[in-house]
């Protein structure tokens, strides 16, 4: 097992933040889209699922965005994960048609399909034409991002994932020019979200934000944020994490075990968008790594693959994010005072962990359905997700992924 901390390099004042041309947070706030879209065309699109699609929150959109003499088409069929046949669906059925403005509305699944389809329509192809970094030859269509869940956090990233049956698995299309135009987080449309879904997006979120806030430091070379989307741990995304990962720790159980509280509601629409910022710029690890081969061999949600798996994935790291683990147990309210390195550090991983039990997130692997015999083939798929792997604070082989995967199977949660 690798125990190398990817780099001993701490620098001051490096930081890289890419986002959306506007982002409006608040109740009520959905219905500033009309004004934003008719800045932009005459013609819109809405990408949403077929539940949200005869809901009654996108039939005031709509009206809203047709009371500005907007022509507006619902593609109502964006199917959970995003696979590549609905996205080409989607593409063949606006074939000839005008669209001047995107508009994601929905969960992760429906933003992302926004930001593909934007792609597609701009450029032409397919989703793998544009897998990896910086494959996005140019501007796309506008998108305004609309999340009607807080956790993935989509209405901010340069990152969109589909599903490809072809390969077996997620694949990701990583460009700055797929950020949407516009994030409008209004957390009235998360009120009806269930138990379940608020803890799997919670989860989402939280492990969004502590693993950009824990990423690894890289040289902070003049051509670094030209040569990689995520660059990693740096200042002006670990504002947004610690402040983010203050808003879980206050309102996560809170929106899970309440979900009247329209307080605890709105600080996590805030932590989840805070979250997609941090991914965008930062990046996700290991968690995120390993989720993706679990997630397809299981069909069980993202959010709580990545919440089950950052306990173990943290442990792991441990040695090379000390300092980082004490600051997430002050922000989580943890007393750190008086406390060594190793102590407080070790307060942040109880921290985390009793977040995680608040909203009974499932503590092994075994629990999602996994079979002990299937840990050599997620270990080895998780290898596949280089972004990931690469931007792990301590560095990554098969044999490390194993340790990792074991553990999360068995609930092996002792720290070397």
């Amino acid at each position: 097992m690798s125990c190398e901390y990817a780099t001993d390099i701490h620098p001051t004042g490096y930081g890289v933040l890419r986002l959306p041309r506007s982002i409006v947070v608040g109740a009520q706030q959905r219905f500033a889209i009309a004004n934003i879209a008719a800045d932009l065309g005459r013609n819109v699109l809405i990408c949403t699922d077929p539940r949200l699609a005869t809901s009654e929150d996108l039939k005031k959109l709509v009206a809203s965005l047709e009371a500005r003499n907007l022509t507006v088409r619902v593609y109502g069929d964006t199917q959970a994960e995003l696979p590549v046949p609905g996205i080409m669906a989607c593409v063949a059925q606006l074939k000839g048609q005008p669209i001047d403005v995107i508009i994601g509305f929905g969960g992760g699944s429906c933003m992302d399909m926004a930001k593909v389809v934007s792609v597609l329509l701009a450029h032409g192809g397919q989703p793998r034409d544009y897998y990896g970094e910086f494959a996005v030859p140019g501007p796309v269509i506008p998108v305004i991002a609309l999340p009607t869940t807080a956790g993935t956090g989509s209405e901010a990233t340069a990152v969109a994932v589909v599903s490809d049956p072809e390969l077996g698995m997620k694949m990701g299309i990583s460009s700055p020019h797929i950020i949407p135009y516009a994030a409008v987080c209004d957390p009235e449309l998360t009120y009806t979200c269930p138990p379940s879904l608020t803890a799997a997006t919670g989860a989402d979120a939280f492990v969004h934000l502590v693993e950009s806030f824990t990423a690894i430091t890289r040289e902070p070379t003049s051509s670094l944020a030209t040569e990689r989307v995520f660059v990693g741990k740096n200042v002006l995304a670990d504002s947004l994490a610690l402040n983010g990962i203050r808003l879980v720790g206050r309102s996560l159980a809170t929106a899970y075990k309440n979900p009247e509280n329209t307080g605890a509601r709105a600080d996590m629409m805030l932590a989840a968008l805070y979250g997609g910022i941090t991914l965008s710029n930062a990046g996700t690890a290991a968690a995120h790594a390993i989720q993706y081969p679990v997630g397809n061999l299981t069909h069980t949600p993202h959010g709580v693959g990545v919440g089950l798996l950052l306990p173990y994935v943290v442990r792991h790291n441990f040695n090379a994010i000390m300092p980082q683990l004490a600051e997430i147990a002050e922000a989580l309210g943890r007393d750190t005072r008086g406390l060594d390195a190793r102590a407080a550090a070790m307060a942040g991983v109880d921290a985390i962990d009793e977040i995680l039990a608040a909203i009974d997130m499932p503590a092994t692997l075994a629990d999602l359905g996994v079979e002990e015999s299937q840990l050599g083939q997620i270990a080895a798929l998780s290898m596949n997700s280089k972004r990931l792997i690469e931007n792990n604070p301590m560095l990554l082989d098969l044999d490390a992924v194993t340790s990792i995967v074991q553990a999360a199977f068995f609930g092996d949660r002792t720290i070397a």
